[in-house]
């Protein structure tokens, strides 16, 4: 699984801190955690958005 939102905005993501932090606990029990930063590889080689277009 992965998301692009850290562990502590999913309370917002759920509408429900508490449901979050349930939800949280059964995913993580036995998960590895690779925290993954950089660029996207999939906007590799695209152009930026212009702000004047």
């Amino acid at each position: 699984m992965t998301s692009n939102k850290s562990f502590g905005e999913w309370g917002e993501l759920l509408g429900d801190r508490v449901l979050a932090t349930a939800v949280l606990d059964r995913l993580l029990h036995h998960a590895h955690i690779l925290n993954i930063r950089g660029n996207s590889y999939r906007m590799k080689g695209k152009l930026p958005l212009s702000s004047d277009a």
